[in-house]
């Protein structure tokens, strides 16, 4: 599925991812639980170039990361429904899976901050988990 459309719950915003999706992780960070109401952060990863805002306009809350970096996160002002994150130099956008229309195909590649994991967050068997963030890739023809 090359094409993954998604939106808040009362309808106001809209979004359209237009590439394939780059991953799934699940943050397990106490930003993540605050913002969720308890539970990890389900998240698939879109390039940003192929993300976009086809209806509404988010309100964005911007926090000061674990790098150093803000990530904003975009929520629908009228229903509250946690949208998507825009981590400061990254070359994606954090898709929350509950605010696309189908995630049915998604399913987790890591688990971030897992040091931070309430006792009764769940962890899937088989993948990997981080005590924070993973370390960084190897860059390209090294």
């Amino acid at each position: 599925m090359t094409e993954r459309t998604g939106g808040c719950a009362c309808g106001s915003i809209r979004f359209k991812i237009t590439a394939p999706l780059m991953g799934v992780g699940v943050c397990h960070c106490t930003d993540c639980q605050k913002l969720s109401g308890g539970a990890p952060n389900y998240v698939a990863l879109a390039p940003e170039a192929s993300f976009a805002v086809t209806q509404g306009e988010a309100k964005i809350y911007s926090i000061k990361g674990d790098s150093g970096n803000n990530v904003k996160r975009a929520f629908c002002p009228e229903c509250g429904t946690p949208l998507w994150s825009m981590p400061t130099q990254a070359p994606f956008v954090a898709v929350k899976l509950g605010a696309l229309d189908n995630n049915a195909d998604l399913k987790p590649n890591l688990h971030l901050y897992v040091e931070s994991a309430a006792p009764w967050h769940l962890l899937h068997e088989g993948v990997p988990t981080f005590p924070k963030m993973p370390p960084p890739l190897p860059a390209q023809g090294a």
